[in-house]
C-alpha cells in the first residue's frame, strides 16, 4: 500500500495532503456509453419524463461539482469549466465530459463523476422502456497538468 497515495504507511485511507503543491492548469477528459436496443432509441423523442440526452447533460455538470461529496477522499475543487456533451448513435448514447481547474489537484475524478451519473441518469430516465440497458466503457480519455503530466488514452 506504500505506492498508493491515499493509504498511509500503516495501510489507513487518508485525504492526501496537496497544501504544497502548486496550482497549475489542468484538465480531464472522460467516456462513457449507454447501449440501448434501437427500437428504445427511437421511442425517446416521446418519453414521458422529459427529454433524458437533457437531464443527463444537466445531471453529469452537476455531478461534477459534487464529486468531493460522493467520493470519500476527492478534495472539493473549484472547477473553472465543466461540459458534458450526450449524442445518439446507432447503438446507444454516447456521453463525454470536459472538466477543468487551476489548481494543486487534478480533475480526472470529475470527468469520470460526471460521464458516470450522466449514464445513470439515461438509465434512470429510459429504463420503463428496456431494463436491459447497459452502461459501458467508463474510462478517462485524457488529463493535462500535474506532477504526473499528461496522458492520452491510446
Amino acid at each position: 500500500m506504500s505506492n498508493l497515495s491515499h493509504f498511509d504507511s500503516a495501510g489507513t485511507p487518508r485525504m492526501v495532503d496537496i497544501s504544497s503543491k502548486l496550482d497549475t492548469k489542468r484538465t480531464a477528459r472522460a467516456h462513457a456509453f449507454v447501449r440501448i436496443k434501437p427500437e428504445v432509441l427511437s421511442r425517446l423523442p416521446e418519453n414521458p419524463k422529459g427529454n433524458p440526452l437533457e437531464i443527463a447533460r444537466i445531471a453529469g455538470l452537476m455531478a461534477a461539482k459534487k464529486t468531493s461529496e460522493l467520493i470519500p477522499l476527492c478534495h472539493p475543487l473549484m472547477l473553472s469549466n465543466a461540459d458534458v456533451e450526450v449524442s445518439i448513435e446507432a447503438e446507444g448514447i454516447r456521453i463525454l465530459s470536459t472538466v477543468s481547474t487551476t489548481g494543486p489537484t487534478g480533475v480526472e475524478m470529475e470527468a469520470l463523476t460526471a460521464v458516470s451519473i450522466a449514464a445513470l441518469t439515461v438509465y434512470d430516465m429510459t429504463k420503463a422502456l428496456d431494463k436491459s440497458i447497459e452502461i459501458q466503457d467508463v474510462y478517462l480519455l485524457d488529463k493535462t497538468g500535474g506532477k504526473s503530466g499528461d496522458y492520452r488514452r491510446k
